[in-house]
């Protein structure tokens, strides 16, 4: 069986400390960053629909921020 003595495990040690907080920046940082437009794109669409409902439901055909500017009152 071969050792690689106190040096070894050391360098060992480094490496996986190194990768570990690899693997945290990536998941906190990078993996947020790239993932966040694709919930962000939906939630408009629904926030548009849900300010197009309540206008429907308060009785004018849409709210004023999606009238033309000359239709406004």
């Amino acid at each position: 069986m071969e050792t690689h003595g106190p040096l070894g495990t050391l360098w060992v040690g480094f490496g996986l400390i190194a990768f570990y907080l690899a693997l945290v920046w990536i998941n906190l940082v990078l993996l947020p960053h790239l993932l966040t437009p694709l919930g962000l794109i939906p939630i408009t669409w629904f926030i548009d629909w849900w300010q197009a409902r309540k206008a429907r439901r308060a009785g004018s055909p849409s709210s004023p921020a999606t009238q033309p500017a000359g239709a406004r009152r």
